[in-house]
This record gives C-alpha cells, sequence and structure tokens, in this order.
C-alpha cells in the first residue's frame, strides 16, 4: 500500500512539474508571440501609411467626377447666398 502511494506521489509530482514547465513555455512564447505582433503591426502601419499618398494618387481618376461635382454644388451655394452684413463697431 505504502508502494501505490510513493507510486501516485511520484507520478503527481511529476505531473505538477510538467505542468509548471508547460505553464512558463506557454507564458514566454506567448509574450515573445505579442512582442513580435506588435512590432509586425507598427512595421506594417508605417508601411500603410508611406502607401497612402500613392493610393490617392491612383484614385485621383476615378474622384475627379465625384470633385468637380461637388466643386460645382459648392459654387452655386457659394453664389446663392447673400453677403453676411457688416457689424457695426462702437
Amino acid at each position: 500500500m505504502i508502494e501505490l502511494f510513493v507510486l501516485l506521489a511520484v507520478l503527481g509530482a511529476l505531473f505538477l512539474v510538467g505542468s509548471l514547465i508547460g505553464m512558463v513555455f506557454k507564458l514566454v512564447f506567448g509574450l515573445v508571440g505579442g512582442l513580435f505582433s506588435l512590432i509586425g503591426g507598427l512595421f506594417a502601419l508605417g508601411i500603410g501609411l508611406l502607401m497612402l499618398p500613392f493610393l490617392a494618387l491612383a484614385l485621383l481618376p476615378l474622384m475627379i467626377p465625384g470633385l468637380l461635382l461637388l466643386g460645382v454644388i459648392w459654387l452655386i451655394v457659394r453664389a446663392s447666398r447673400q453677403p453676411a452684413p457688416a457689424q457695426a463697431t462702437h
């Protein structure tokens, strides 16, 4: 009976040590993976911000008709407004 208890205690201790080692590995690899993910995300954000002017330039032919329409509407609205009355200074 004592032998069975010692065997179960040794197996339990080995299981506990293995679980602790697994927890440490999971923590370390999680932190390292999170760090690499953060660095990669910042790198991708920088590349995306560098590409933004080229994207706007590439989409300019598609946006010209809409921009012209907005400009015409703005000119019509601006021309139809009456000038604001001048404020009297005391």
